[in-house]
C-alpha cells in the first residue's frame, strides 16, 4: 500500500468539508423532525398531506437564494424537491396511520 506524505492545505479544505457535511446531516435531521410534526398536525386537522402552492412557492424563492449565492439553481431545485418528495412520503404515512 503506497503511503502518501500528507498535504496541510488539501488536509485542511477535507477537515472544512467534514464539518460541513456534519453541518448538513444535522440540519437535515431537524429539517424532518420538525415536517414530521407538520405531518402529525395534517394528520390529525385532516388537511391534506401535499401543499403543491407552497411547495412552488420554496422553490422559486430557493432558485433565488441559489442565485444570489452563485449556487446552480437546477441543483437547488432538484436538491429541494428530493427533500419535499420525502417529506410528503412521511405525512402519506402519517396520513395512513
Amino acid at each position: 500500500m503506497e503511503h502518501h506524505q500528507s498535504d496541510p492545505v488539501l488536509d485542511g479544505f477535507r477537515r472544512s468539508i467534514d464539518n460541513i457535511d456534519a453541518a448538513l446531516v444535522h440540519i437535515l435531521a431537524e429539517r424532518f423532525r420538525i415536517t414530521q410534526a407538520v405531518g402529525e398536525y395534517k394528520a390529525s386537522s385532516h388537511l391534506p398531506p401535499a401543499d403543491p402552492g407552497r411547495e412552488e412557492q420554496q422553490i422559486a424563492r430557493l432558485r433565488r437564494l441559489a442565485e444570489e449565492a452563485n449556487l446552480d439553481p437546477e441543483f437547488s431545485e432538484k436538491f429541494l424537491r428530493f427533500i419535499i418528495d420525502e417529506v410528503i412520503r412521511h405525512h402519506r404515512r402519517a396520513a395512513g396511520d
